[in-house]
């Protein structure tokens, strides 16, 4: 087989984030202070990946080549690819064709995370070389994603379902017959240029990468599954957010570079060089970014803050603060939150017991 090369999709509107997305791209949206769009392009490098393509935005599209790069950070090489309006996945694979040529290529959605990389599925694809490898997980909501239908082999009809073979794709169906959904990671040969130009839009008026595979089934080309053991989330929503940097932070391991001052730390928590802790708890698992001032607080578990934050007597569990976010004086806790860049949030001169908030960049909020 040859070189495989990467496309990574980083385009799309990200309106389930917003206000977040009104100013920054859903996939540099950090998860334990990383960019989303960052594990992905790691995954690749460390799948063994030298050239990986990402296709962006207008919009958005200066904002992630600022912060991804040439791609030397990564290990690899970057070349940006634009489409100009988010017309579907396989819309996307067909703007990527002059780069990717008749590569065969690994696609990863930039707003999803999956657990353990894919340099084990990227050595199956390479080892059993089939026309396509399309990862699968169980998941409690079907109606929401693309849906596959597997059926066992002919020669092993008791074979549990992860032994079967691609039968059937669906576009979020009203009525889904599995609840086996499409991972946001798929392997192709270029076999599936021809089926992405094969197809007509969906009625939602977008190139669907179901339907692409779906004709390379029906072409009677092989489409092997995967289905995920592990974890994987899809970073679209505020609570997968949450989830996904949950998720995160349970693998962090210790490290305090910062200065601590009549302050402690329990369990995994990483303190970055710079930041500054007075009279202050931090739980773990946790992280707290460069040149961050805490003081006279408590940060409790699954809590990312970001570089130069600053908290000052208040109380902050479960979150993600982006850089530059100020939290003070708040009586109660404020948990599950996500707050962009530079938001000021400090208490008024009347406060509700709990909060809970979604604010976008340069917000300021008064608590009355």
């Amino acid at each position: 087989m040859d070189p495989l090369k990467g496309l990574i999709l980083s385009g799309g509107k990200g309106t389930r984030l917003r206000p977040i997305t009104h100013t920054s791209a859903k996939q540099l949206v950090p998860v334990a202070n990383k960019p989303v769009l960052f594990y992905g392009i790691e995954a690749m490098a460390q799948a063994g990946i030298e050239d990986v393509g990402i296709i962006i935005a207008p919009e958005t599209g200066a904002e992630i080549e600022a912060a991804a790069g040439e791609g030397s950070r990564f290990g690899v090489r970057i070349t940006y690819i634009v489409q100009e309006e988010p017309l579907g996945l396989a819309h996307a694979v067909l703007t990527a064709e002059p780069y990717l040529g008749s590569s065969p290529f690994v696609m990863y959605l930039g707003d999803n995370l999956l657990q353990g990389g894919i340099s084990e599925l990227v050595a199956d694809f390479r080892e059993h070389a089939p026309d396509a490898l399309i990862l699968l997980t169980p998941v409690p909501d079907p109606e929401n994603y693309g849906v596959a239908e597997l059926a066992p082999p002919a020669d092993a009809p008791r074979q549990t379902q992860s032994a079967g073979r691609v039968v059937r794709l669906v576009e979020k169906p009203a009525e889904p017959k599995t609840d086996l959904a499409l991972v946001g990671v798929y392997m192709f040969t270029a076999a599936v240029h021809d089926a992405a130009r094969a197809i007509a839009p969906s009625p939602r008026g977008e190139l669907e990468i179901t339907d692409a595979i779906q004709h390379l089934v029906d072409a009677g080309l092989r489409v092997e599954p995967h289905i995920v053991r592990g974890w994987w989330k899809d970073t679209g929503r505020l609570e997968d957010m949450l989830e996904a940097n949950r998720l995160i932070l349970d693998n962090v391991r210790e490290r305090i570079e910062g200065e601590l001052i009549d302050s402690q730390v329990d369990g995994r928590v990483v303190i970055e060089a710079g930041a500054r802790l007075e009279r202050s708890t931090v739980r773990g698992p946790a992280i707290v970014g460069a040149g961050a001032r805490l003081s006279d607080c408590y940060v409790g578990p699954y809590t990312a803050i970001g570089e130069g934050c600053t908290i000052a007597n208040a109380e902050v569990e479960h979150s993600i603060l982006l850089s530059g976010c100020t939290v003070c004086d708040l009586d109660g806790r404020m948990e599950s939150s996500l707050l962009g860049r530079n938001v000021s949030i400090r208490r008024g001169d009347r406060q509700p017991r709990a909060y809970r908030f979604m604010v976008g960049d340069n917000s300021d909020i008064s608590i009355l």
